[in-house]
């Protein structure tokens, strides 16, 4: 009889187990579902363009309650000389710059966020081209997104 409870318990308790588990995971699951990706429109300036854009606002705990960007930054005055960049803005801070390549494109997935703040509820994009010291860079419209 002991030995037949012992396996009752153990079963019950694999079963336990299974049940626990699937929660967790379906939870997990549902959590990493949260984030909502919506499009960036193409970005572009003189010599420059941000393509197939897109971006997501993570919720809080996840990824620091992020912004995410990710899309393709694109020399397209490959005769110029002058690089290109992304530069991305969250909060009160100041711009983060990304920079590109002369005479190609390059995909970027990044995340920006305020480590002071449990989520970031604003943030700022646009694409510019470095035209070096003496002239001032030029920039696409500035791009706003709140949460």
């Amino acid at each position: 009889m002991t030995r037949r409870g012992e396996k009752t318990g153990g079963t019950l308790r694999k079963l336990a187990v299974g049940v626990l588990a699937g929660g967790i995971f379906a939870l997990s699951a549902g959590s990493a579902m949260a984030v909502s990706w919506h499009t960036i429109p193409t970005l572009s300036t003189g010599g420059a363009k941000f393509l197939n854009g897109q971006y997501a606002f993570w919720p809080s705990g996840q990824n620091h309650g992020a912004f995410e960007w990710k899309g393709d930054l694109d020399d397209t005055d490959n005769g110029d000389g002058h690089n290109v960049y992304v530069q991305v803005r969250v909060e009160g801070y100041d711009w983060s710059r990304y920079n590109g390549k002369q005479r190609s494109t390059v995909h970027f997935d990044q995340l920006n966020w305020d480590g002071a703040a449990l989520h970031t509820d604003d943030a700022y994009i646009r694409v510019c081209r470095d035209k070096g010291s003496l002239n001032p860079d030029n920039c696409s419209p500035t791009k706003h997104y709140q949460r």
